[in-house]
């Protein structure tokens, strides 16, 4: 379900992120499906309860994220608006990805067939 890697130049706790956004964008976690809390999310990645915290307020600020006092953290709706300064970002680092594929030989053809399969099957999956 999640991929933390501890020798990764990304903080643990961006990593977190990356991963339930994953997991939202590709509709394994549904709209008003609890999460984990705190405690149970450190103790199941064996993190620090802090660094869940951190990635947990870094969500809810994103809107991926809403919080019921007493009841726990769930995921919200996607959002109505687009967020500019996210697509943009994800634009640049799928542009170095495919410089770093480009680099070590991969093909523009087999780059796009790759890129293709992937969106057909997102579609699928939402």
């Amino acid at each position: 379900m999640f991929q933390i890697d501890l020798k990764s130049r990304k903080a643990i706790y961006e990593q977190i992120v990356d991963n339930f956004k994953r997991l939202i964008s590709t509709g394994v976690l549904k709209k008003d499906e609890k999460v984990p809390s705190i405690r149970e999310m450190a103790k199941i990645l064996a993190v620090n309860p802090n660094t869940i915290q951190k990635a947990y307020r870094e969500l809810e600020n994103q809107n991926y994220f809403y919080t019921i006092l007493g009841q726990g953290s769930f995921i919200s709706a996607p959002p109505e608006f687009t967020n500019v300064k996210e697509i943009r970002a994800n634009y640049g680092n799928l542009k170095t990805i495919i410089n770093e594929l480009m680099f070590f030989g991969e093909s523009e053809e087999d780059i796009l067939e790759f890129v293709r399969k992937e969106c057909a099957n997102s579609i699928k999956r939402n």
